[in-house]
């Protein structure tokens, strides 16, 4: 449930309001029907919106006192009678784009409202930061620095020397950025580490040589990245991040990783050096990927899969090493057999 002291909300809208922002069509109820938050479908109240996409909460929707549900045409019949219909393409999105409207605040995670440069922050003579920065207590911004208007530097940040940061970004609470180029409306949450040393060692008998790492971090427009996740620079090319990218907590990037726009990488995901994802690739929870692999426009990868070779674009993969769907569901069935055969059941 929502909690006003956090994220305030109009007291009602109407629901043709909530029909234009979720691009739907009102098949049973009244434009003028007022809806006063949102819920789930089991909490749900008298005067609150709902959504549904999953039958495995059928039963919660059968049973749902809400006033209105965001539903797809498939599933339109299944709301129950006195609760409004709003028929949509896809009801996640929908929900999506009417939270975004009714909570702006919840789509920033900083207030923009307050522009401020605190007095407890340090920031070097020769950093240059367009009008409208907002520079919170501990924050330190170094030597030749470029932030652009809008960009908020939550307490405690640390911006290296020459980082550049582009125009409405957030940089979370005691998150460190350096050797980096940032683009627009980037998002580093608490505790992400941007740009520092990969983990680059020329091995040998002697001993282990530190191999410097040369390179920077290059993030484009709107990506946003997780809290405690660590993205190396490059140790002689630019580590990439694509626009558009959404990196999830406790990811870890390592040095020369290229990965391509509108990716999608799940908490503990690991990329080792120099792989490359393309375009709109997915990758699940824990899965680790080994270096130098690349793996193809629109892949998909199950969590906890080991990527050892590269991987075809538009498959799905998953297992350990990764191997296209049907053949791992295959070989986990055959030896789930074999187990049961040799345990006597």
């Amino acid at each position: 449930m929502s909690e006003p002291k956090f994220f305030s909300a109009p007291e009602t809208v109407s629901l043709g309001d909530i029909a234009t922002w979720a691009k739907a069509e009102i098949e049973v109820g009244s434009e003028t029907l007022e809806v006063t938050g949102v819920a789930p479908l089991e909490d749900a109240t008298p005067g609150s919106l709902v959504f549904f996409d999953n039958t495995a909460y059928l039963k919660q929707l059968e049973t749902t006192s809400a006033a209105a549900c965001l539903v797809g045409k498939r599933h339109k019949g299944k709301v129950p009678e006195g609760v409004a219909v709003l028929v949509c393409a896809d009801p996640y999105r929908s929900w999506a784009m009417v939270l975004a409207k009714l909570f702006p605040d919840a789509m920033i995670p900083a207030d923009r409202t307050k522009v401020f440069i605190s007095d407890r922050a340090f920031v070097d003579p020769e950093a240059s930061l367009e009008d409208g920065v907002t520079i919170e207590p501990g924050a330190v911004i170094g030597k030749g620095v470029e932030i652009g208007s809008g960009t908020v530097i939550r307490a405690n940040a640390v911006i290296g020397s020459d980082v550049k940061i582009g125009r409405d970004c957030v940089i979370g609470p005691n998150a460190t950025v350096q050797h980096s180029v940032l683009g627009n409306r980037v998002y580093l949450h608490p505790g992400v580490c941007c740009g520092q040393d990969g983990f680059g060692y020329a091995m040998g008998p002697q001993g282990h040589l530190k191999v410097p790492q040369v390179g920077r971090v290059i993030i484009q427009d709107d990506v946003e990245v997780g809290a405690c996740t660590t993205i190396d620079r490059g140790a002689n090319r630019d580590t990439m991040i694509g626009e558009g990218t959404k990196i999830d907590n406790q990811v870890q990037i390592g040095h020369n990783v290229v990965v391509g726009r509108h990716c999608v990488l799940v908490s503990q995901v690991g990329l080792s050096g120099s792989c490359t994802l393309e375009d709109f690739v997915a990758i699940g929870g824990q899965t680790g990927v080994r270096g130098h692999v690349r793996i193809g426009m629109g892949a998909q990868v199950a969590a906890v899969s080991v990527v050892s070779e590269d991987l075809a674009p538009g498959g799905r993969y998953g297992g350990t090493p990764a191997k296209p769907v049907k053949q791992w569901f295959r070989e986990v069935a055959a030896v789930r057999k074999l187990a049961e055969r040799g345990s006597g059941s």
